[in-house]
């Protein structure tokens, strides 16, 4: 799962969540539910948006300590994350061949509001690339 660390810290009575690994994402919550369910929106939203626009995501540090909380990337995103780091500097248009799709398909699994690969379509991508799909639910 692939997860980020935010730091929820009480100031003047509202929870203040960051990232340590992502400057740009902030929120806060009255509550600290409200503050974690904030924080995973947050963090979404701008994963998706910075990913669009192929700017660089930080891989998740392994970061412990007070005030720490794990906030997962939602699968969507997730799944265009893994496939975009698995094709590395590989052109798109080629894993689309290797896959026996065309590069608009491929490119659509590798954008997070457009996605929505099967099963079947992920086993035949990990095939490519020497893996193998894992899945469950928490």
């Amino acid at each position: 799962m692939l997860a980020y660390s935010a730091r929820i810290e009480l100031q003047d009575g509202t929870f203040l969540v960051t990232f340590p690994d992502l400057e740009n994402v902030m929120t806060y919550g009255a509550t600290i539910d409200e503050a974690l369910a904030n924080a995973e929106e947050a963090l979404n939203g701008c994963i998706e948006s910075d990913f669009e626009r192929n700017y660089t995501l930080p891989s998740p540090s392994k970061i412990s300590g007070e005030n720490l909380y794990s906030i997962p990337v939602a699968p969507h995103i997730a799944i265009a994350i893994m496939l975009r780091t698995l094709r590395a500097d590989r052109p798109q248009v080629e894993v689309a061949h290797l896959l026996n799709i065309s590069y608009q398909v491929y490119q659509r699994l590798e954008n997070p509001r457009k996605a929505n690969p099967t099963v079947k379509t992920l086993e035949k991508i990990a095939q490519v690339y020497g893996k193998r799909v894992e899945l469950g639910f928490v």
